[in-house]
């Protein structure tokens, strides 16, 4: 009776990113934070999980009520590992983030932040991943703090349904041009992707990554590539079960 709300954080961009410092500055104001991040950035590991090898875990900082940790594994992995060994009790809430940069449209795919967040929900906890639209590591996270803290008012009051969570993204405008929040869908899109073929020293080949996002639906007012484009926040809530219901009844109709 009377206990303080228990809230999880986590991110894909390390432990000493300042979005996750922003995001736990807003949080300790709503709970208990345990903080578990990765010790390096693990960004674009999307769900994945560490089976090859040992996972470890050091203590950051511990003080009445907040405690950090850094992990050798993977966003998802810092949730599995902090539910199972870390926590005392089964959190209220899980948050990731923030990250630096966006994952509105299909970059939920790939995205460490948001793989976090939905294992949240996997596990039946109320989840909410942030992004801003800055990939710089010093970014500014004044509205972005914001933004969450109007969040998480919101899903502790109201919670969110079982096996979803919500996917916010917070566009970078000038002080006093943001015009709101927008719940949307996903925009449809896609990663057009381009790898850059190098030689090195020895004569072997290697590439990297680059490319563009392309935006199929530039124009339609209801989704988060639009609001984000039109200086509003972005939530999507992103469903774990992945299942096209729609198609069923259509392949029920084949022979396999």
């Amino acid at each position: 009776m009377g206990q303080r709300p228990l809230i999880l954080i986590t991110n894909d961009d390390g432990v000493l990113a300042g979005g996750l410092e922003a995001l736990t500055e807003v949080a300790v104001d709503f709970g208990d934070v345990v903080v578990v991040a990765p010790d390096d950035s693990q960004s674009g590991m999307s769900h994945a999980i560490t089976i090859k090898q040992p996972i470890r875990i050091d203590s950051r900082k511990s003080s009445k009520g907040l405690d950090v940790y850094s992990c050798s594994g993977t966003p998802v992995d810092c949730v599995k590992l902090a539910l199972n060994q870390l926590l005392f009790r089964k959190p209220d809430l899980v948050l990731s983030g923030i990250n630096h940069g966006s994952n509105a449209s299909v970059s939920v795919l790939y995205s460490g932040t948001m793989a976090a967040a939905i294992e949240g929900g996997v596990n039946g906890i109320h989840s909410i991943g942030f992004s801003l639209l800055d990939y710089l590591k010093d970014a500014d996270f004044t509205l972005a703090k914001d933004v969450c803290r109007r969040v998480i008012a919101e899903v502790m009051k109201n919670g969110i349904p079982p096996e979803i969570c919500l996917n916010v993204n917070i566009p970078v405008v000038a002080e006093g041009s943001l015009k709101g929040v927008k719940v949307c869908r996903q925009t449809k899109g896609f990663w057009k992707e381009e790898f850059v073929k190098r030689t090195d020293p020895f004569n072997r080949d290697y590439y990297w990554l680059t490319g563009f996002f392309n935006n199929n639906e530039p124009d339609a007012e209801d989704t988060d590539e639009w609001a984000l484009k039109n200086n509003y926040v972005s939530i999507v809530p992103v469903r774990v079960d992945s299942t096209c219901f729609d198609y069923i009844e259509e392949l029920n109709k084949r022979s396999f």
